[in-house]
């Protein structure tokens, strides 16, 4: 099953329960990189426009953690967590769970693929315990987030801000 959105594409695996996503972005591995650690910009950026991010810990290094919480337009809050295993100059692994659906937890692996000038190809894999659990993920509207994201990503390098 392959979904795809604007300038990601999001696959479910045939035969593991894993998704893959990948994108291209203008920005170097460095950029990207800062994005996802720099908690000024992560909040920036992560996920649907409609929800705002407050981050309530923030330990971007191997073995520390991490806990954020979105805020809807309507009160309504989704909480997430996990802990950064690697982190490298295009390499960013980390565990990710959401409250909501507190057994579940994936493992993330972010690969940086340079393309030579300032271009960088995304690869995200997110390797979950169960075929279920993957198509749940795929089924709560991360589609709409991950783009949506990634759009504000693109604004904030297109105004300089990385």
């Amino acid at each position: 099953m392959t979904i795809a959105h604007h300038e990601t594409a999001i696959e479910a695996h045939a035969t593991l329960p894993m998704i893959t996503l990948t994108r291209d972005f203008a920005a170097t591995p460095a950029q990207l990189v800062k994005a996802h650690l720099d908690p000024e910009l992560f909040v920036r950026w992560i996920g649907p426009d409609r929800l705002t991010t407050r981050l309530e810990l923030w330990e971007p290094r191997r073995g520390g953690g991490y806990r954020y919480v979105q805020t809807d337009t309507d009160g309504s809050e989704y909480a997430f967590f996990g802990s950064f295993h690697d982190i490298g100059d295009n390499r960013l692994v980390q565990t990710f769970t959401f409250e909501g659906y507190p057994d579940g937890v994936s493992l993330d692996t972010m690969l940086l693929e340079d393309l030579g000038d300032g271009r960088t190809r995304l690869h995200i894999t997110s390797l979950v315990d169960s075929f279920e659990g993957r198509d749940m993920m795929l089924a709560s509207g991360m589609e709409s987030g991950v783009n949506e994201g990634y759009a504000k990503l693109d604004r904030l390098l297109e105004e300089g801000a990385l």
